[in-house]
């Protein structure tokens, strides 16, 4: 009987090892959202409406896209911050996480993953200059107190959390280049006006969403396509010069109305978003702090057999 209990704990081990487990795939052909994902996001949870959650992502692309250049950053760096950005938020709520300090560790670490890094001391003074000109306060240094202290901690703990949701999954094809190649596919190459102006398009269309729909090669096509038509240049139509790329026309039509939705869209003042989502933050805290004390208490009441 002693000598048969090791064989039986040898094939419970077996069993346990040879268990089949779900794995994590992380490539460049799955960092599109499926639909559900981009209507119900957590802060739509949390209970932000659309249109203030919309002009929060407006408002932290354009943080990051200033910020990067008063840090000379190269676009390219600029352009993937933005695009992390938006990715963190279709993970994470606003509500629960603050834009600004998310934008900061955004350009901390895109500034990383293009090779052209950035200390954070400069990151948050930029931010604080920004801050300044916008509410048209006199400019003054950051004081080097406790304060500064703090807000480097939460974008060093930010940067990390985006790491973190992300997967590490932090890599950006952008459609810069692939503008150029189509654009010499085409013929235009030489036609300066034309890749300028399609790529002033792409960096406008970072602070929609259509990163997070389609995949850089429609991105690319739409802003040939808008910019073509802006100039008055007739691209091949039989058959359709896109068709080339494996793009189709409706793809194309729905990003060109995301791109042009945000001309159309009135700037909302920043101060007016902050006071929106602190009223929210507030209310989620304190249903925290009574769900936690509720919890707490449950189990301090004294019962029937308890001493008295």
């Amino acid at each position: 009987m002693g000598s048969q209990r090791p064989e039986n704990n040898t094939s419970a081990v077996l069993k346990i090892v040879s268990k089949p487990y779900g794995k994590i795939e992380l490539s460049l052909n799955n960092v599109l959202l499926p639909e559900e994902k981009l209507l119900n996001t957590p802060s739509k949870v949390d209970g932000l409406d659309l249109d203030t959650e919309t002009d929060l992502r407006i408002l932290g692309c354009e943080l990051i896209q200033t910020a990067g250049i008063l840090l000379k950053l190269p676009q390219v760096a600029m352009a993937t911050g933005q695009v992390l950005f938006q990715r963190f938020y279709y993970s994470k709520s606003f509500v629960r996480h603050p834009m600004e300090t998310t934008a900061m560790s955004c350009v901390c670490l895109a500034s990383k993953i293009e090779e052209a890094p950035r200390r954070i001391r400069d990151v948050i003074n930029v931010f604080h200059h920004i801050r300044q000109v916008r509410a048209q306060k006199p400019i003054s240094p950051m004081v080097l107190d406790q304060h500064y202290i703090n807000l480097k901690t939460q974008v060093i703990k930010a940067e990390r959390r985006v790491l973190k949701e992300l997967g590490f999954c932090v890599h950006v094809k952008h459609p810069h280049k692939i503008i150029v190649m189509y654009l010499q596919v085409l013929g235009f190459e030489k036609h300066n006006g034309l890749m300028q102006l399609s790529w002033n398009y792409m960096n406008d269309a970072l602070r929609s969403d259509v990163f997070m729909k389609y995949d850089p090669e429609t991105v690319a096509c739409a802003c040939i396509y808008l910019s073509a038509r802006r100039l008055n240049i007739s691209l091949p139509k039989l058959p359709a010069w896109f068709t080339l790329f494996k793009v189709t026309e409706p793809d194309i039509v729905s990003v060109c109305r995301r791109i042009l939705r945000l001309y159309n869209r009135p700037k909302k003042n920043a101060d007016d978003l902050e006071r929106k989502v602190e009223e929210l933050r507030k209310a989620y805290q304190e249903a925290r702090l009574k769900s936690r004390g509720g919890a707490v208490s449950g189990t301090n009441t004294p019962n029937s057999n308890s001493p008295k």
